[in-house]
């Protein structure tokens, strides 16, 4: 995220913005990735259960985390602007639930929204937090395609670690004692 874990508001959508699914685009994907015949080709697709051709979830998935990445760094940029330092996110330790709900096909403009809907400081990383966080993607007809529940690391601005852990950090930098102290 591009605030601090402290001012990360809870239950507030965040717009991640659109794609265009183009019809070469989704053949590309799918021969890459996920050559199912319903991904790409448009005649054979005629006859899956989709009627046509239709986008690889994985697709629809990647696109949304690029959407996701694009506009957390464009806000961070904005923040910098304003002589602001942003919060500073760290990697996902999971996706909780995955769920594509309608297909995704060529000419689909989907919208993306990223939304916090819960938080807690993490039990094994020190300065870290945990964000439970919910994505969903819209196609323009307003039909949920995807939805996604996943997890995220956001850093503590206002952490200090606390004397018994700096005490252990000194002394596992210390030759020979260290070895003892590590697990």
């Amino acid at each position: 995220m591009t605030q601090w874990f402290e001012d990360i508001t809870l239950n507030a959508p965040y717009p991640l913005g659109a794609h265009t699914f183009t019809e070469a685009e989704i053949i590309r994907f799918g021969t890459l990735y996920d050559p199912q015949y319903f991904h790409v080709d448009p005649e054979l697709a005629k006859q899956s259960q989709f009627g046509g051709l239709v986008a690889s979830g994985w697709h629809t998935v990647s696109v949304g985390h690029a959407r996701m990445v694009a506009a957390l760094d464009a806000e961070g940029e904005r923040l910098r602007g304003l002589g602001e330092e942003p919060g500073v996110s760290g990697p996902s330790p999971g996706v909780n639930k995955m769920e594509f709900k309608a297909p995704v096909r060529p000419g689909d403009i989907v919208s993306y929204t990223l939304t916090v809907t819960g938080k807690r400081p993490s039990n094994s990383i020190p300065g870290w937090g945990l964000l439970f966080n919910t994505i969903e993607a819209h196609n323009q007809r307003t039909e949920l395609v995807y939805r996604a529940e996943l997890v995220g690391f956001s850093k503590l601005r206002d952490y200090k670690m606390p004397l018994r852990l700096r005490l252990l950090q000194a002394l596992t930098g210390v030759p020979g004692l260290g070895k003892l102290l590590r697990p």
